[in-house]
C-alpha cells in the first residue's frame, strides 16, 4: 500500500541532499544554545548537529530546535552523544566544560576541563579533519591553546573567543553611560578573558571622538566620573 509520502514525492527524481556547509555545536548549555540560534537566525549552515553528555537535555533542546522550523531558514538537524554526528563538519564550536561554582575563578577549571578536551579534541579530528574549531569553554585562552595541541590542526584553524564577550559588555556600558547607542562606541578589553582583562580607555571614542580628548582623567582614579564603572573595568 502506498504511503502519503511515497504518493507525494512519486512525480520526483530520487536524489541523495548536497550537504555544502555543516556546523557542530558541542555542550547545550545557554552558550551552546545561543550559538545554534544565531546559527540558525542568520542561516549561516545547511545542516546543524549537536552533542552532549546529556541525553534528555540534548533530545529536549533539539526538539525545541527542530519544532522552531517554520520561522526560520531551518537547515537539517541532527543530535547524538555520539561525536560521530559532527562527521564532515565544516566548523564545530566547543561550549562543553565544567561550570564556575561561585567564588572559583575561571583559571580553577582548567584541571577539570583538561580531561573533557581530551576525549572531545581526539573525536573532533578523528571525524572532521578539516574543520575549523571555535572554543568558547573556560578558561577560553589556555583551552584554546591546549587544543591547538591536541589537535594538531594550524593556528589559524582554532579561534578562542577570547574578550570578545567582554568587549561587547564594556561598550554597552559606555553607551548606557552616554546615552548613546553601543553601536557607536568603540573601545577594546584586552588580555586574557576574566579578572585579567584590561579596558584600553586611551583607544575609546564615540563615534571617532577619542574620550580621551574630552576627559584626560577617564579609566584612572582621579576620573570624577568613576564610580560608575563595572569592576571588572575598574583598572
Amino acid at each position: 500500500m502506498a504511503t502519503v509520502k511515497c504518493e507525494l514525492m512519486k512525480n520526483f527524481p530520487s536524489e541523495e541532499p548536497v550537504r555544502c556547509n555543516k556546523i557542530s555545536i558541542v555542550g547545550t548549555g545557554s552558550v551552546g544554545m545561543a550559538c545554534a540560534i544565531s546559527i540558525l537566525l542568520k542561516g549561516l549552515s545547511d545542516e546543524l548537529a549537536l552533542v552532549d553528555v546529556d541525553g534528555g537535555r540534548l533530545k529536549g533542546e533539539t526538539v525545541d530546535l527542530q519544532h522552531g522550523s517554520p520561522f526560520v531558514k531551518m537547515p537539517n538537524i541532527i543530535s547524538s552523544k555520539d561525536y560521530l554526528v559532527t562527521a564532515n563538519s565544516n566548523l564545530v564550536i566547543s561550549t562543553a566544560g565544567a561550570r564556575q561554582e561561585k567564588g572559583e575563578t575561571r583559571l580553577n577549571l582548567v584541571q577539570r576541563n583538561l580531561a573533557i578536551f581530551k576525549l572531545m579534541i581526539s573525536s573532533i579530528v578523528q571525524y572532521s579533519p578539516r574543520c575549523k574549531l571555535i572554543v568558547v569553554s573556560n578558561p577560553v585562552d589556555i583551552l584554546t591553546y591546549v587544543a591547538w595541541k591536541l589537535s594538531g590542526f594550524p593556528q589559524n584553524r582554532i579561534i578562542g573567543s577570547g574578550c570578545n564577550l567582554d568587549t561587547a559588555r564594556f561598550r554597552f556600558l559606555i553607551g548606557q553611560r552616554l546615552g548613546i547607542h553601543s553601536e557607536s562606541c568603540h573601545g577594546w578589553i584586552l588580555g586574557e578573558h576574566g579578572d585579567s582583562s584590561v579596558p584600553v580607555w586611551s583607544g575609546v571614542n564615540i563615534a571617532g571622538v577619542p574620550l580621551k580628548d574630552l576627559n584626560v582623567d577617564i579609566g584612572t582614579d582621579k576620573d570624577p566620573e568613576q564610580e560608575w564603572y563595572y569592576q571588572p573595568y575598574k583598572k
